[in-house]
């Protein structure tokens, strides 16, 4: 058995993390192919990631998010994003499904949620945006037990 000292969980176990990566890596590809904007993206780790608590995602999505040309002013009001017309429809409906698959309310509120995601982006983007926010609730997870620290 290895120990890790850091309790890094990618670093104790390096071959399970690598899986976790290339579902990252399939799902952004995903993303791509059906035309989601990478902001869009950023929004919905960023979401999850508020929502989760995970300071070293939320500093990492942020810097991507500006990266991809991503306003300031939006990810300062996302955590209050219904209180604002500064989101898109598609924006709000991949929220919405973002924060269903984070919170698992019940079964009601998460058949609205998805059913609003798959009238606004249709059916393709909707699995795309339910994998983005799966497996940021995975990297959440892993760097809030790894008690990753934002550098």
């Amino acid at each position: 058995m290895r120990v890790v000292s850091d309790c890094y969980l990618d670093k104790a176990e390096p071959a399970a993390y690598a899986a976790l990566g290339s579902t990252a890596s399939a799902v952004t590809d995903a993303a791509k192919r059906v035309g989601l904007d990478r902001r869009l993206v950023e929004l919905v780790n960023i979401r999850v990631s508020q929502l989760n608590g995970c300071a070293f995602c939320l500093d990492l999505h942020h810097r991507r998010a500006l990266a991809a040309g991503e306003e300031p002013r939006r990810l300062a009001v996302l955590e209050a994003w219904r209180e604002t017309s500064l989101f898109s429809e598609a924006e709000q409906a991949a929220l919405v499904l973002a924060e269903s698959i984070t919170r698992l309310p019940s079964h009601d509120e998460r058949c609205r949620a998805e059913a609003r995601a798959r009238r606004v982006l249709g059916d393709e983007a909707y699995s795309v945006v339910a994998w983005i926010a799966v497996t940021i609730n995975a990297f959440n997870r892993l760097s809030m037990t790894s008690h990753h620290p934002v550098g």
